[in-house]
């Protein structure tokens, strides 16, 4: 039931190497500068309007996350496109709850 004990992370860095010749190697802080942390990459994804539209026309329930599976994009992007097309003027919330909203398109 004993077994030996999980070494702390902290000493896996304080490790010594014993390189050719007998020399002594110590690793960690020389080895975590190498290491270069790699960027994010911002990617700016719009839904191109007569393509939204398009898709919105042929659906019966307007939701975001059935606007993000037609057209292919992530809800965060489709959520802002139901949005911006809301402050347009082109789509209404007629229902939903806790951020589930159900719009339909206005005619004109």
């Amino acid at each position: 039931m004993g077994g030996n004990k999980k070494k702390p992370i902290g000493s896996s860095d304080k490790t010594v190497q014993v390189g050719p010749g007998g020399a002594e190697i110590k690793l960690g802080a020389e080895e975590k500068k190498k290491a270069k942390p790699q960027q994010r990459q911002k990617l700016a994804v719009m839904v191109e309007e007569p393509i939204g539209l398009k898709a919105i026309q042929s659906m019966k329930s307007i939701t975001t996350q059935a606007l993000a599976r037609n057209i292919g994009v992530k809800i965060s992007v489709a959520s802002a496109f139901i949005r911006s097309l809301e402050q347009k003027g082109v789509l209404t919330s007629v229902g939903g709850y806790s951020g589930h909203r159900v719009y339909q398109a206005v005619k004109h």
